[in-house]
């Protein structure tokens, strides 16, 4: 019988699936992130967001009531996606299953590389990992949501315009 951490570790994967651009160009990029400051505000979070594209920063923002912490986490949970090409949710839930930490199961270093959500690979259709979308500010779960419902609201807005990204 799946327990809740298989059944976590399922939605995880059928997302990294499902959330695939066409393209993803700089402007993309801008209005990811501004759509996710519009989230933000509407529900008064108080967290980071970052953009990258082939280790390019196209869009950092700090909300009123984030640290330079928010920027630091976003940085290491950023450093295990482009290591791993997975969401950093995804790499802890299968850590959190194997009752391993980063150190034991990849040996690396917990102070340059985080294993909580909140960051979700870009990936382009027929070129694979492009970059991040990372969120910092929230527990790890609902960074990571949050995360994926702006991206699943880009595209889905996208699509129905006809424009596929």
């Amino acid at each position: 019988m799946p327990t809740d951490l298989d059944q976590e570790r399922e939605r995880v994967d059928a997302e990294e699936r499902e959330l695939v651009f066409d393209r993803f160009t700089n402007d993309d990029a801008l209005e990811l992130g501004l759509l996710l400051v519009e989230k933000a505000r509407a529900r008064q979070l108080a967290i980071a967001i970052d953009v990258e594209r082939s280790g390019q920063r196209l869009f950092h923002f700090a909300a009123a009531g984030t640290t330079p912490d928010n920027a630091a986490w976003i940085e290491r949970k950023k450093n295990l996606v482009k290591r791993m090409f997975r969401s950093s949710y995804a790499v802890g839930l299968k850590l959190a299953a194997e009752g391993k930490t980063l150190s034991e199961r990849l040996g690396i270093s917990p102070e340059t590389f985080a294993a909580h959500g909140g960051c979700f690979p870009v990936l382009v259709k027929n070129a694979g990992f492009v970059g991040t979308v990372t969120v910092s500010g929230l527990p790890q779960k609902d960074d990571h949501d949050l995360v994926v419902e702006a991206i699943r609201e880009f595209l889905d807005r996208a699509r129905q315009a006809g424009d596929r990204r």
